[in-house]
């Protein structure tokens, strides 16, 4: 058993895993800007309006 050698049978080269990996850290970045925009909003809305916002989510007898 130690004298097998095993090959990569096919699948992503190293260029190609690197290829992905950059693609998938673009798409980070994106969604993390999407959602800092996202709380900057939110944060906007609490600034105006907080107690309307807090009152939206208060349980109201027998809900």
């Amino acid at each position: 058993m130690s004298d097998q050698q095993f090959k990569n049978a096919g699948g992503k080269g190293d260029d190609e895993f690197e290829a992905g990996a950059d693609a998938g850290q673009v798409q980070a970045a994106s969604s993390t800007s999407d959602i800092d925009s996202m709380l900057d909003e939110i944060d906007g809305v609490l600034e105006t309006n907080a107690s309307e916002f807090v009152s939206g989510f208060v349980q109201k007898g027998g809900e």
